[in-house]
This record gives structure tokens, C-alpha cells and sequence, in this order.
């Protein structure tokens, strides 16, 4: 007899009660997992939102600070200016809270370790006798103030947290920081230079260094200056009716940017010259030095018909040569003598009444000390190729005194600030 064994059913090792119970966890866990993700996507949102105001907030308190850095007159650090540049930051709100500012600080800004280094000095300005690069590493015993630090906080009103506080969060502090640099004359605004002349900077500077005693005259071989329209171009500045419009008008008519060319010109042009030469007859009464702020170009492989714009610097016309044999006539007898330092003194009238025109011209160079492209004294000699005295020529020295800044941070150092900073930081 067969017997039949049962079936058995399988077994299920969980009731669906038991199933719905994991269910519910695993639900509960991926909601809070999405709240939390809403959290920081709401939360990280808004603290950027925050934290750019607050940088704005440091940018345009450097920026004012900056602006406002040196004294009018180029000659000094303005001490009011780290709370100019707390003013400027405390008007700004951050999500209709004030900022807070946690520093303001005058200091030195490097491009060559991209550093700023605070320093309270108050000290003259001195650019004299020292090249871009130099001013451009930090000397505590001679510091030169270019720049201002601004750093901005939400610390005792933090940027509030949202969906944040449902896991502990009560709010989020945040802090930035902005540095604004303030340099040389490169970008001129409309007006910035006064005379359609371009000079070289080989012409200004000993090596890399910038000159402001040892005077040359145009035209000297290839590397003194020449006449510009000012315009932006590589036309050349050929138009005898364009330049003469310019002299002794309102100077540059639109912005001139660093580092671009301008058009030049090393010719004669003698419609511009006779131009100039009443003008500064009727400016000085060929008495005393005739100040001027004039472009500077890289005139490396010479001049014309166009050169870069580098920077700009101010300097005395202290001589024009009209026609070249009438020395005895024409040779200067009295002179104001150009300050020798930056406080602006001049040390007095250099005078010489001798009826020989070459000796007074010979004594005139040596007392201003204006010299040749080789480096020689530019005295008087029969040899008309190795003169100093030459027809239609302009004597010129580099001015030792403060200027007053002019134009935006862009060029290099020849003794003139920009008036406009630019951030950095």
C-alpha cells in the first residue's frame, strides 16, 4: 500500500504588518533626508546671496579708502583714510542688516607675492629715484602706502538659517575681503596731459629708475620725444593742422589707455613749433620754468609713427631754441632754478648777464643740469651734430616735486599718482 506523504506549504519569513513597519522607516528616513538637502540648497542660497553683499560692501569701502589715500596735492598719506573706507563699507546692508566692518587698514600691496602688508605710516610719498619693481616690494623702513584692506562681517547679526534650524542650525556668521590698489598715472582721462608731446620713458629714467634731476632736450637721437595727436592709432602724427589745434588748448581731448600706442611723430613740424614757442614766450616770459604733464611712451625702437603709452610724468620746459644762430641774442640771462626735492622749494634764480651767448648757455645746462642722450652736458659746440644749443629744440627736466594724482592705476612710475584705485583682491 502506497501512503501518500502531505504537501507542506513554503514559509514566509515576515507578515506584510512586520514589511509596512520597515517601509514607514525607510519613508521617514528619505524625508528627512530631503529636508535636509532643502535645507542646504535654501540655506547655502541665501548665505551667498549674503555673503556678496558683503563683499560688495568691502569692495566699494577699499575702492573709497583707496580713492582717497594720498592728500590732494599727491604729497602725503591722508589719515582719514581707513575711516573713509569704514564709511563707505558701513553704508552698504546686507539683507537689510548694517555690515559690519572688522578692519580697515591702510598698507602696501605687492603684485610680485600677491600680498598686502598693513602699515599705519603717514610718511611723504617718495617716488623719487626708484624704479616700478622697487616701489613694488614692501620696505618697512620706507614703506610706500599704495593700497587699502577692507574686511566685512555678519558676526553679531549671522545670516539667518531657514530650513537650517530644524537641524540645530540658529544662523551662519560670514566675512570678506576686498583690497584696492592705488598706483601710477596709466589710463588718462580727457584733459589729463596738457601738450601734444610725447616723451620717452628712456629719456626719464636711469636704467629702470625714474629720473626727476638730470634734464635732456628734444630732438636728441631717437629716444627723447616727439609730437602726438593723442589718439589711438598707427597712423602717425602727421596733420601740421591737427597738432598746432592742440597746443596750448585743453590738452587730451578723449581717454588714453595704457599700454596701447598712440600715434607720434619725430619730425619737425614747424607749424606746431612756432605754436609752442609763443605759447611758452607768452607763459614764462622766457623767465621761469614752464610746468607741464605730458605722456610717456616706450620709445625703445625709437619714435614714430607710433609708440606705446606707459605712464605719464610732469616736467619743466625750461628752454626753447627758435633759430640756432642767434646764441648771443637768444641765450637765456635768468632763470628760476627747478626745485631739487619733493617739498616743492626752489632754491632760487640762476642769472648770468655775460654779452657771450655760448658762456651763459654753458653755465645755463650746468646749473640745470640738462644733458645729452650720451650723458654729457649739453654745452655749446662748434660742431653742429655734437651741440647742445640746436634750432627748434625744447630743453625739458623731470619735475622732483608732489603732483597731483591723475587718471586711473595702470602705468609705471615717473613721479605721478593716479587719482582712481583699482581692486586687486
Amino acid at each position: 500500500m502506497n501512503i501518500k506523504q502531505p504537501r507542506h506549504k513554503s514559509c514566509r519569513c515576515g507578515s506584510l504588518k512586520r514589511q509596512s513597519g520597515v517601509s514607514i522607516v525607510l519613508v521617514t528616513l528619505a524625508l528627512f533626508m530631503l529636508m535636509a538637502f532643502a535645507a542646504l540648497a535654501v540655506d547655502v542660497g541665501n548665505l551667498f546671496v549674503a555673503r556678496n553683499e558683503l563683499h560688495n560692501a568691502a569692495d566699494s569701502g577699499a575702492l573709497a579708502g583707496a580713492r582717497f589715500l594720498y592728500t590732494s596735492d599727491g604729497s602725503s598719506v591722508n589719515p582719514g583714510a581707513n575711516q573713509i573706507a569704514t564709511d563707505a563699507a558701513e553704508a552698504n546692508n546686507s539683507q537689510n542688516e548694517t555690515v559690519e566692518v572688522i578692519s580697515a587698514r591702510r598698507g602696501h600691496w605687492s603684485f610680485a607675492s600677491r600680498t598686502f602688508t598693513p602699515d599705519d605710516s603717514l610718511d611723504p610719498v617718495d617716488l623719487f629715484a626708484k624704479s616700478t619693481a622697487e616701489l613694488d616690494t614692501y620696505d618697512p623702513y620706507d614703506p610706500f602706502i599704495n593700497a587699502v584692506e577692507v574686511v566685512t562681517a555678519r558676526e553679531q547679526t549671522p545670516v539667518e538659517a531657514f530650513f537650517g534650524s530644524v537641524l540645530g542650525f540658529d544662523g551662519y556668521e560670514a566675512s570678506t575681503r576686498s583690497v584696492a590698489y592705488i598706483g601710477f598715472a596709466g589710463k588718462l582721462r580727457p584733459e589729463d596731459v596738457d601738450q601734444p608731446i610725447a616723451i620717452c620713458r628712456e629719456a626719464v629714467v636711469d636704467g629702470d629708475t625714474y629720473s626727476c634731476n638730470v634734464g635732456r632736450f628734444i630732438p636728441e637721437g631717437d629716444q627723447t620725444g616727439g609730437w602726438t595727436n593723442f589718439k589711438h592709432d598707427d597712423s602717425g602724427a602727421t596733420s601740421a593742422k591737427e597738432l598746432q589745434a592742440l597746443i596750448c588748448g585743453d590738452g587730451n581731448p578723449d581717454e588714453m589707455h595704457f599700454g596701447e600706442d598712440i600715434s607720434t611723430n619725430n619730425g619737425q613740424v614747424q607749424a606746431a613749433f612756432k605754436a609752442l614757442y609763443d605759447c611758452w614766450v607768452q607763459e614764462t616770459g622766457k623767465e621761469r620754468l614752464w610746468s607741464l604733464t605730458l605722456p610717456v611712451v616706450d620709445c625703445q625702437d625709437g619714435i614714430a609713427p607710433s609708440n606705446s603709452l606707459v605712464g605719464a610724468v610732469n616736467l619743466n620746459i625750461a628752454w626753447i631754441v627758435d633759430n640756432a644762430n642767434k646764441i648771443d641774442d637768444d641765450a637765456p640771462r635768468q632763470m628760476e632754478v627747478p626745485p631739487q626735492d619733493s617739498d616743492g622749494t626752489s632754491p632760487g634764480i640762476w642769472s648770468n648777464s655775460d654779452p657771450d651767448g655760448v658762456m651763459r648757455w654753458d653755465d645755463f645746462v650746468a646749473a640745470m643740469n640738462i644733458r645729452d642722450s650720451g650723458g654729457s652736458l649739453a654745452k655749446w659746440s662748434s660742431s653742429p651734430q655734437d651741440s647742445g644749443w640746436r634750432q627748434k629744440s625744447i630743453y625739458f627736466l623731470p619735475s622732483c616735486s608732489y603732483h597731483e594724482p591723475k587718471g586711473q592705476t595702470g602705468g609705471e612710475n615717473f613721479g605721478i599718482l593716479a587719482d582712481i584705485p583699482v581692486l586687486v583682491d
